[in-house]
């Protein structure tokens, strides 16, 4: 069964349709990138999958059930109820090009909140899981300090932490090092690169593309909207078949 699957999905801003039939699976423990140029849905569709945005039309199903809305034989749509939508968005983590941490709270108070606000966990077990993934991530000398104290790269790695403390069963990643400095990319993907090797199901939105040639095991190349193009690194960058995959990343290698 695929922990991911998104069945024709279809996404609108007014007259603008910004995803047209897209469909994709990702496997437990598989590693899926996703590039294209922007402007060409990649964002949106991470959105969607949590329900960050709504969507017009198709389906998406986390872990074989539907997630915000399920159509009938006859394509008609029927919304889902508010405890079931928010139960499969807990299996989905998302991390954003912006960290958005709370900056009036300690790195421990960031990664702590959700669990202990969504999700009721106790506070002494909820304190040692978060310190544990602070540890993961290397932050563990941190865990006092307020966001504003860290660099771009500790404060995105901190945002992963906040997600996986909601223990998820999918991380997205959504350009997580594009407003990061160079010398504080590498700490990030190094904290990505770990959870992919632990076995992590993970889709990203990247236009890093040595690591993603290096860790992805599915490709998707978007473009208008749609996908254009799947296969292997070895197939998307060594051999891409469709000209505007190829054009993409002549510009961008």
């Amino acid at each position: 069964m695929a922990m991911i699957e998104v069945r024709n999905l279809r996404k609108s801003y007014g007259n603008l349709e910004v995803l047209r039939d897209i469909s994709f699976s990702v496997e437990k423990g598989e590693v899926v990138v996703v590039l294209g140029p922007s402007g060409s849905g990649k964002s949106t569709m991470l959105r969607c999958i949590n329900l960050l945005e709504e969507f017009e039309g198709g389906e998406i199903r986390i872990a074989g059930k539907p997630i915000g809305y399920i159509e009938d034989s006859r394509g008609v749509r029927r919304r889902l109820k508010e405890a079931e939508n928010a139960k499969l968005r807990e299996q989905v983590g998302m991390v954003f090009q912006s960290f958005n941490l709370f900056p009036h709270r300690t790195v421990l108070q960031n990664v702590m909140m959700g669990p202990l606000k969504v999700q009721g966990r106790p506070r002494a077990d909820t304190e040692s899981m978060a310190r544990d993934l602070l540890q993961k991530v290397g932050l563990a000398d941190k865990a006092d300090q307020y966001p504003a104290r860290l660099s771009g790269g500790q404060q995105q790695r901190v945002a992963i932490a906040r997600s996986l403390a909601m223990q998820p069963e999918v991380m997205m990643f959504d350009e997580v090092t594009a407003a990061l400095d160079p010398q504080t990319v590498k700490e990030v993907l190094n904290v990505i690169r770990d959870l992919a090797s632990d076995g992590m199901t993970c889709i990203l939105v990247t236009h890093e593309m040595a690591f993603a040639r290096e860790i992805a095991d599915r490709v998707y190349f978007t473009d208008g909207g749609r996908i254009v193009e799947e296969g292997t690194p070895r197939d998307i960058f060594g051999a891409a078949r469709d000209a505007r995959t190829r054009a993409f990343l002549d510009n961008v290698i």
